[in-house]
């Protein structure tokens, strides 16, 4: 070891540490995939070292560039890398690989690992989201560098696998990215030529470099280099010239490289070496055979460089935001509070009002005026549709377009890719500064489900205005209906489902989401015509309540209820309408509760819940033109719903809902049952 650190090869001695780390790391948690981080040390190696700027004391300086580990079963690269180079990840970590309550999970998690930019491990998601990385740092450093203080100045680089290449999902970000022309995206493909389940020319033997260069990035192919560090470096560099194309840099690695037996093996994928494995590979890279997380004092050394390096380009940027500070006071104030995720002083104080005597109208079109008044008051607002924004009406006149020509703008066209568009809006909120929203009918929220669960597991603000909510959307059928969607995204962990009953609880619905910092929310709007509540009075609930996830909107007229009736959305309007001809007719008098957002209304305190859903009052019925799932936390054993749960049909959504059971008669007639009249 002393006779190579003597003899200057501490850049070679960096990459066999980094690749014995992970081979050791495997092999103590007896699980995890060793075989890429071996293949893909020396690329790492040169990116962490000559390439990435990066501070390890601070791994959330906003003018860092980000890096991705895209193919993130291969975390354990990562990981040694963040080690060497100085991160608050101590070598007791890397021991714990893969075990309860450590920092370095078997995947890349954002909030876990210092220095972890995103959540991957589902593969094409990390490529998606540096998309949207690579999109909020164009658009920031548009609207905010002046003259010259670059004060947004940095690049987002990707290491993906032919996994990655193959999914669909890279086929999408690849192609926007490539329309967008966003130079500082670099992504490292490597192209090892092995999948869990052998060689790839079973399944993959396209030409990934001309179908890149169609997309219009630029692409070097380094070949069988991947261990020429030379080379590695005159590729990220040129890669650093390309103003105005992404780049792709095609390696041909070797999985675990160096083992005697499984190199270039499907069997050293995701499976440890073995003991007999292990000591052969390290004889072979000239390493102790049994030492274990060995890392030399030359390489400790040598590669906590970057911190003190990392801590010269944070200064150095501090220096120009402190120029900025002086010379554009407001910018800066602005951009600063954008980059902290705080919303503006007073952005609430006077949100849209809609009168009840105006006509009736689509939350979907209340929703547009909505988002429109806070974009004014909130500029970092950023979003758009996938190819339906006349449709969804989720656009921001004003605002400009985000364009090839012309980053600035924050009205942002995704063209038919949902999944991208929920990917790389989990990624403009990854780097902070923009503040997305994402717009589509709901049933498309199938192409786009890993995207938003990801969003939701990471605990990322974008905000899902999904338009089209249900059967009585008509025509187009059951293909695009959604029916069952509702109750899964509700059964999904961190998620906020609001489906607001007219515009006013559209306001809310808004506001809701954007007070919202630690999670994502799904906002569902009708695509019929809904009436405007009359709130003026005194027993109609005011729509604040949708803040609270569920309130009193009709109150029972003997102050007393007999029955409770529940529902979201359009339905509200039904069970309103029920209300009274249950009084009326059947002097049976009903509370209405419009629950636009379970989730927020668990989280309200139990003596709250108890004033909106009497405990005493057992008889209750829910109506949502949807699943029924999961309606029974709120309407007991003794209770019913009048749902949806088979695929819905082509005909007038009117006639739909009647047909379907949503009518006011059909409700009274089940209140009717539930009291045994």
């Amino acid at each position: 070891m002393n006779d190579l650190a003597r003899s200057g090869e501490l850049d070679a001695l960096g990459v066999a540490t980094v690749r014995t780390l992970a081979i050791d790391a495997v092999e103590q948690a007896a699980s995890g995939h060793p075989g890429t981080p071996m293949a893909l040390a020396p690329a790492g190696y040169v990116l962490f070292m000559r390439h990435l700027t990066h501070n390890p004391a601070n791994p959330r300086w906003f003018d860092r560039d980000r890096f991705i580990l895209s193919n993130g079963h291969a975390s354990m690269l990562q990981y040694a890398l963040l080690h060497l180079t100085g991160y608050d990840l101590p070598l007791e970590e890397l021991r714990r690989f893969r075990q309860w309550g450590s920092r370095t999970p078997g995947h890349p998690e954002f909030g876990v690992t210092p220095g972890v930019e995103a959540t991957t491990g589902p593969l094409g998601q990390g490529f998606m989201n540096a998309v949207g990385m690579a999109m909020a740092e164009a658009h920031l450093a548009t609207r905010y560098n002046r003259d010259h203080i670059p004060v947004v100045d940095h690049r987002t680089w990707v290491f993906a696998s032919d996994g990655d290449m193959m999914e669909g999902a890279s086929h999408e970000a690849a192609s926007l990215a490539g329309h967008l022309r966003l130079g500082k995206l670099t992504v490292l493909y490597d192209d090892n030529h092995i999948t869990i389940d052998g060689d790839t020319r079973q399944t993959f033997t396209e030409e990934v470099s001309r179908r890149f260069e169609a997309y219009g990035w630029h692409v070097q192919n380094l070949g069988e280099r991947a261990e020429d560090l030379a080379a590695l470096d005159a590729a990220f560099e040129a890669a650093r010239l390309q103003a105005d194309r992404p780049s792709l840099i095609i390696l041909r690695s070797h999985i675990a490289f160096g083992a005697p037996t499984l190199q270039d093996q499907a069997a050293a994928h995701g499976a440890p070496l073995g003991a007999d494995e292990v000591r052969e590979t390290k004889r072979r890279y000239g390493w102790p055979e049994e030492a274990q997380f060995l890392v030399p004092e030359a390489v400790a050394e040598h590669m906590r460089q970057a911190l003190a390096r990392g801590e010269r380009e944070e200064h150095a940027w501090l220096k120009r935001l402190e120029a900025y500070r002086v010379n554009y006071p407001e910018a800066a104030r602005e951009l600063e509070r954008a980059i902290a995720g705080e919303l503006p002083a007073g952005w609430s104080a006077e949100p849209p009002v809609f009168d009840p005597t105006e006509h009736q109208i689509a939350t979907r079109k209340a929703m547009s005026r909505v988002l429109n008044h806070f974009a004014g008051t909130i500029p970092e607002l950023m979003g758009g549709a996938a190819d339906l924004a006349s449709s969804t009406q989720a656009t921001m006149p004003g605002a400009g377009d985000f364009v090839p020509d012309s980053y600035a703008g924050r009205n942002i066209h995704w063209g038919v890719r949902e999944h991208l568009m929920c990917a790389a809006s989990s990624g403009l909120a990854l780097h902070g500064g923009v503040r997305p929203f994402a717009s589509t009918f709901f049933i498309f929220t199938d192409y786009a489900r890993p995207a938003i669960r990801l969003a939701a597991l990471t605990g990322l603000p974008v905000i899902y205005l999904l338009s089209h909510d249900s059967i009585a959307l008509g025509e187009d059928g059951p293909t695009h209906q959604p029916i069952e969607h509702l109750a899964s995204f509700r059964a999904m962990p961190g998620m906020h489902v609001v489906r607001p009953a007219d515009a006013n609880e559209t306001v809310y619905a808004l506001m809701a989401a954007l007070q919202r910092r630690e999670g994502p929310t799904i906002i569902l709007l009708t695509r019929q015509k809904l009436p405007v509540f009359d709130r003026g009075h005194a027993r109609t609930g005011a729509a604040e309540g949708v803040l609270r996830g569920a309130y009193v909107l009709a109150r029972e007229v003997n102050g007393a209820p007999d029955l409770l009736l529940l529902a979201s959305g359009s339905e509200v309007h039904l069970a309103v309408a029920a209300q009274g001809q249950l009084a009326t007719r059947h002097n049976l008098y009903a509370r209405v509760i419009s629950m636009p957002c379970w989730e927020l209304f668990r989280a309200q305190p139990q003596v709250y819940r108890d004033e909106v859903l009497p405990p005493g009052v057992t008889l209750r019925l829910a109506v949502e033109a949807g699943a029924s799932f999961g309606w029974c936390e709120w309407v007991g054993e003794k209770g019913a719903v009048i749902g949806i749960d088979r695929f819905g049909a082509s005909a007038p959504g009117a006639e739909n809902l009647a047909r379907f059971g949503f009518s006011v008669d059909h409700i009274v007639q089940r209140a009717l049952a539930l009291t045994g009249r």
